[in-house]
């Protein structure tokens, strides 16, 4: 029974050596993935609030942009209705003549008197 009991607390005492090594490895695999979880969470934590103050400053530059779009509407729109024929010609523009291009049928010289109708033979 001795021999029994020695071999069976020399197996226990090689197993815990093993499990502890084995331990020890997981354990600083698993703290080392949370250090890199805990790490990458806040790079993503990070980037997304970059990405909201750079939207908010986006949001006021084109708040800017677009009244500076509206003013100048308005005054396209303004001196758009101020066009017309006496400011053209007071600028020098002159009214053209126009000529327009013709072709000639494309009918290869058949007509209404040339055309023949085959019969079928069947």
């Amino acid at each position: 029974m001795r021999v029994i009991s020695s071999k069976l607390n020399m197996y226990i005492r090689g197993a815990s050596l093993v499990n502890n090594g084995i331990e020890k490895i997981l354990f600083n695999f698993i703290l080392w993935s949370f250090g890199v979880l805990v790490f990458l969470y806040l790079v993503f934590l990070g980037n997304m609030v970059k990405n909201i103050i750079e939207r908010r400053s986006f949001e006021a530059e084109i708040r800017s942009l677009s009244s500076e779009v509206s003013n100048l509407e308005l005054s396209y729109l303004s001196l758009a209705n101020k066009v017309d024929l006496t400011l053209s010609y007071s600028m020098g523009f002159k009214e053209t003549k126009a000529t327009f291009a013709t072709r000639k049928a494309l009918g290869f010289g058949l007509t209404s008197s040339n055309i023949q109708i085959a019969q079928n033979d069947l």
